[in-house]
């Protein structure tokens, strides 16, 4: 068993990033900073969250990972699947524990999608389209939880919808990206249903709508300070544009990685909004 293991399962700066995504989303529905301490506690709880989500992933996607990634801990014996098993338990427990210092209705939403994690590893993840709404949904909880801890949704709200959006296009293109390894594993997904192509046009249809959503705040009277987030719609309009026009893995690959950063970008954005309003 290797030490770093521990770390590198949980993919640290994926967890990271989702720990600042929740953070910022306070700041969004505020638009300043909240008290260092629910600031650090909604950090925390985030983060441990999708350490932990991580984690059970990579327990019930052990088969599948020897196809797809057999650089990651387990398919290469790094650690054994038992303790994957209990250590993303320990990291739940922990930011649970942690969501009971910032209110009931922080600690209620971080049960809720603690459980989705864990349903979504187990069961959910293989079924058409239904994976991907999790993993949605848990994407644009992320800075819904920041708004919550701090009792107020502001232009969390929207970020919320885009980022629930633009994770619906990245997970049906990952899932391009991954059919080899998915077919192997019996999976049902879009891309192995209705073929690369069709879901595609899907996950392209989603980047879309998307950068269409992107223009709501504006009816919130946020001004010109809209412009930040322009550049990060033409980064999703791009990624959408490379899917549609090739649906190998490598393209697949830099498509939803580019989704992925946008969705950085995009909190950053309304962060620059809020703000500045």
């Amino acid at each position: 068993m290797e030490a770093k293991a521990f770390i590198e399962i949980t993919r640290p700066h994926n967890c990271i990033l989702a720990g600042v995504v929740g953070l910022l989303g306070s700041i969004v529905a505020v638009g300043h900073f909240p008290s260092p301490l629910k600031g650090l506690l909604v950090f925390l709880v985030v983060t441990l969250g999708c350490a932990g989500g991580n984690t059970i992933n990579d327990y019930f996607d052990y088969e599948i990972d020897r196809i797809n990634r057999p650089e990651r801990p387990l398919p290469r014996g790094a650690m054994s699947r038992r303790t994957a098993f209990w250590y993303a338990m320990l990291l739940f427990a922990a930011g649970l524990t942690l969501a009971v210092f910032i209110n009931i209705y922080a600690f209620i939403l971080a049960v809720l999608a603690y459980v989705t994690m864990f349903l979504y590893a187990w069961k959910l993840k293989p079924m058409p389209f239904i994976g991907n709404l999790a993993v949605a949904s848990l994407t644009g909880a992320t800075p819904l939880y920041g708004a919550v801890a701090v009792g107020s949704i502001g232009l969390a709200g929207y970020l919320a919808l885009c980022a629930f959006l633009v994770n619906i296009a990245r997970e049906v293109i990952k899932d391009i990206e991954d059919v080899e390894g998915d077919l192997a594993k019996g999976a049902r997904t879009l891309p192995i249903i209705w073929g690369r192509k069709k879901a595609s046009y899907v996950g392209a249809s989603f980047a879309i709508a998307t950068v269409l959503a992107s223009f709501l705040p504006i009816k919130a009277g946020v001004g010109l300070s809209y412009l930040a987030m322009l550049p990060v719609d033409a980064i999703i309009l791009y990624s959408a544009f490379l899917i549609l026009r090739s649906q190998d893995r490598e393209t697949a690959h830099r498509a939803q990685k580019l989704l992925k950063a946008s969705i950085f970008l995009a909190v950053m954005a309304f962060l620059f909004a809020s703000v500045v309003r």
